[in-house]
């Protein structure tokens, strides 16, 4: 297999799980090893306020082939020289598997966390790619990706990254994602599952999965944006906005809203199997790996 996989255009699925982040190292390592053989080509996980990069050396050194890749670090709990160096140590253990995601996170939750003043996050994201680019070990823009939903974020994204990896869209969005960038940048999107064909018990996976983003402005905005109304975002979600955003149902109905962000221009789609956050639902990924293999 060619280095660096995901660089090129391709209809690959992977991975997004918090749960990689788990303290039982064993049990991660496992899991990861077990994702890679049933076809996953990425594992992605969430940025947070500590083991950023620990958790990528975890998932690298128990695969050989699937890319890993921060979705997303968040710029302002990691020092970029911190992450140059720790994307150089990664590179060369694992050449061309580690994919540093990057976002600006949300001002909410960075004023909440005594981050700092969240003031011009696209003019802090420029000032960080230009700080990577200034490291000792510089991390080249094919190896970095940025989350972006927002048309001046996403330009940046084109011009200076491998692409964006947004999070919580729709296949409509991706399409608006992909004539954004245009043909060169890589757009792979996260996509929430729920492996369950009652409506009432699914809808309620999801919108458990959703409460905390229907808090936050970048989101809201964006979904409003697309359509969707204020009444659509109110008292936990419209059953519209959480049929767009969460896939749920038989494995051939998620395989088919994977399919969907696929034909609207997305390179590579990354599932999060919504339901049990602090497990890594093996079984279910199976069932979904067959769905979209098949």
């Amino acid at each position: 297999m060619s280095l660096r996989p995901l660089r090129a255009p391709e209809r690959s699925f992977g991975i997004w799980a918090g749960a990689f982040r788990l303290d039982d190292r064993a049990l991660v390592a496992d899991a990861a090893a077990a994702l890679e053989d049933m076809g996953y080509a990425a594992l992605w996980y969430p940025g947070g306020l500590r083991r950023t990069f620990e958790t990528a050396a975890v998932l690298l050194g128990a695969t050989s082939r699937a890319v890993v890749a921060t979705g997303i670090a968040n710029i302002w709990v990691n020092p970029p020289a911190e992450s140059a160096e720790a994307f150089a140590r990664l590179d060369a253990a694992h050449p061309g598997r580690f994919l540093l995601g990057l976002g600006a996170s949300h001002g909410p939750m960075v004023e909440r966390s005594g981050l700092g003043r969240y003031e011009r996050p696209l003019a802090k994201m420029r000032g960080y790619l230009d700080e990577l680019d200034a490291s000792a070990t510089p991390v080249p823009p094919e190896d970095r990706i940025i989350g972006a939903l927002g048309p001046r974020m996403l330009a940046l994204c084109a011009e200076r990254s491998l692409g964006t990896h947004p999070y919580l869209v729709t296949p409509e969005h991706t399409a608006r994602i992909r004539a954004a960038v245009g043909a060169g940048a890589r757009v792979m999107p996260e996509q929430g599952v729920v492996l369950d064909s009652d409506p009432a018990s699914a809808r309620a996976t999801a919108r458990e999965a959703l409460a905390m983003y229907l808090g936050l402005p970048n989101y809201v905005n964006n979904w409003l944006r697309l359509g969707f109304t204020e009444d659509d975002v109110a008292d936990g979600g419209s059953d519209r906005l959480v049929d767009a955003l969460i896939a749920w149902g038989t494995p051939e109905r998620i395989a088919a809203r994977v399919r969907a962000h696929h034909d609207a221009g997305a390179d590579h789609v990354c599932l999060q199997i919504l339901g049990a956050p602090k497990e890594l639902p093996l079984d279910t990924a199976r069932t979904l790996a067959a769905a979209l293999l098949g």
